[in-house]
């Protein structure tokens, strides 16, 4: 006789319960990445839209950071940290393979024995850590699930490099994602275009670094090897953001059944303000709509992007808890994911 599996008792839906962000206390102007190449501030603002970044020192590990997000972000949900079920956190820049640093953060912020895991999808994985944990709460699976954006890129940046050295910064961003008797996470559009995977990549990948032939590594001046960083072939990676990306959040915007003059927020990936006002003349967002400019003061922080942007506008007033957002993440990969949410 076949076993009838009992059917998964989750919530109906799912939403955002609470935000929670962490910039490192260093701010760095483009006049500091100016000693290393030869640009200027105009070039950089022109190029970029960024003016600074913040970049974490020697104690503002990835994990530090990721606690300060996510205290804040608990907090803000109004819940205590051991009602979390599941800790989900995407980054690029925790350099320790296994275990996940995930499985640190769920025991340090008193999550107990919570489900925990790190994913890689780069600048879009904040949108894919929203997808997983709106289906763990939906199947039944948990109940309150803790996603996190955190990086160091200061770490994987190369000063030397005019094309990357001004763009990246550090930080982490954390929400709260809980049960809801409404649709507070639309459907995810996401995806790859791997055919594209060489276009943003770590110069060397970590096995270079055996013992044994070091010719292919980079070397820095005094003959030292130098560690990887993030390079990218910035004109591809543009016109894919702009004229694939804007495609993307109009997929998002039809399958929540929202119009753009429905929405009130509007919070890309913070890669580029170029990349960012091209998306919005594309989509025709109405001058009502809220967008996130967060990147001209932070940089680009990766999978931290969206969260952190989405915390300054609730904390400056720019955006308010029951707002209808779009959001969009596209990176590495190369991937993206897109969703419309209901602000905390």
């Amino acid at each position: 006789m076949t076993a009838k599996i009992k059917p998964a008792q989750g919530s109906p839906y799912a939403r955002i319960l609470g935000v929670g962000g962490y910039r490192p206390t260093r701010v760095v102007p483009n006049e500091e990445i100016l000693k290393h190449i030869d640009s200027s501030d105009e070039w950089i603002r022109s190029r970029s839209g960024i003016a600074t970044r913040h970049w974490a020192g020697p104690e503002e590990t990835v994990a530090e950071m990721t606690l300060e997000a996510a205290g804040k972000a608990v907090a803000n949900a109004g819940i205590a940290a051991s009602q979390v079920d599941a800790v989900i956190i995407s980054t690029v820049s925790h350099f320790k393979q296994t275990p996940a640093i995930a499985t640190e953060i769920a025991d340090r912020m008193g999550a107990g024995k919570a489900a925990a895991f790190d994913i890689n999808a780069g600048c879009a994985g904040f949108g894919y850590g929203l997808t997983l944990a709106k289906g763990l709460i939906v199947e039944g699976s948990a109940r309150y699930v803790l996603v996190v954006g955190a990086e160091r890129l200061s770490d994987l940046t190369d000063l030397t490099d005019r094309s990357t050295a001004f763009l990246f910064g550090d930080g982490a961003g954390a929400v709260i994602v809980g049960p809801s008797d409404e649709p507070g996470i639309g459907p995810s559009v996401w995806g790859s275009e791997g055919d594209k995977r060489d276009v943003i990549t770590q110069t060397v990948p970590w096995s270079g670094y055996r013992v044994g032939d070091v010719s292919q590594l980079p070397l820095g001046e005094d003959g030292s090897l130098k560690f990887p960083a993030l390079r990218q072939e910035g004109q591809t990676v543009f016109r894919w953001a702009v004229f694939e990306m804007a495609k993307v959040a109009q997929q998002a915007l039809d399958a929540a059944g929202v119009a753009a003059e429905d929405l009130d927020v509007f919070i890309p990936h913070q890669a580029n303000m170029r990349i960012i006002d091209s998306m919005v003349k594309t989509l025709k967002l109405p001058e009502h709509v809220t967008v996130a400019r967060d990147v001209e003061t932070t940089g680009n922080t990766s999978a931290a992007s969206i969260p952190l942007a989405m915390e300054r506008l609730l904390a400056t007033g720019k955006a308010k808890s029951g707002d209808t957002a779009l959001v969009i993440g596209f990176g590495a990969g190369l991937v993206y994911a897109a969703t419309v949410v209901t602000l905390p």
